[in-house]
């Protein structure tokens, strides 16, 4: 599945390379406004109820040969047809607020991999989750840092939640947090802890 943010002709353009290069078990592509709701739940029949999920996820500079290599060795190896690599560029609307003035991590011209291993089973999700860490572990020297989509991180990759926001945006999110969550109760995910009482003023 493609999708674009550009206007028609850039979009025309895109598909007709793809057209070129591989061929699809179907072919359907259209315009759809941002805000359509629809474009919430194209993904949803493929995360259905009862999957067991597993993902890593890294931000990259540019998607050059080395790159693509990596992940079309990987697309052709024996993970399960749902699981997948997206591809996500960072470019657009997505840059027209500097990354300075938003709570977001991440916000700079680029691309975000999610990479998610779904199963059915325990005994699948082990091999799911070799072929997540794998690909990941493959990309990862062409990264642009240690820092994700924060979506993606387990509870335990403080460090990697650090680098994501980066230095100033996580302690100005932290002090933030003191106000607002003192006590962290929001802590289940990902999360900023409170600053320290003397960090806060």
């Amino acid at each position: 599945m493609t999708c674009q943010g550009a206007r028609n002709a850039a979009l025309d353009t895109g598909a007709a390379r793809i057209r070129e290069w591989l061929l699809p078990l179907f072919d359907h592509v259209a315009p759809m406004p941002y805000a359509h709701v629809e474009l919430q739940h194209l993904l949803d029949e493929a995360n259905a109820w009862r999957l067991s999920c597993y993902e890593k996820a890294l931000y990259l500079d540019e998607l050059h040969d080395d790159v693509i290599t990596v992940l079309t060795r990987h697309a052709s190896g024996d993970s399960w047809p749902l699981s997948r690599a997206m591809i996500i560029p960072l470019d657009g609307a997505y840059q027209d607020v500097v990354d300075h003035d938003t709570a977001w991590g991440g916000s700079r011209a680029g691309y975000g991999i999610v990479i998610i291993g779904l199963a059915t089973t325990p005994e699948q999700l082990d091999t799911e989750r070799a072929w997540v860490r794998s690909l990941w572990e493959a990309l990862m020297p062409y990264a642009s840092g240690i820092g994700a989509y924060v979506n993606t991180l387990a509870q335990f990759e403080d460090d990697r939640a650090r680098a994501s926001y980066g230095p100033a945006k996580y302690e100005r999110l932290a002090r933030i947090k003191v106000v607002y969550d003192p006590g962290n109760v929001f802590h289940r995910n990902v999360n900023i802890k409170p600053a320290s009482p003397s960090a806060s003023r």
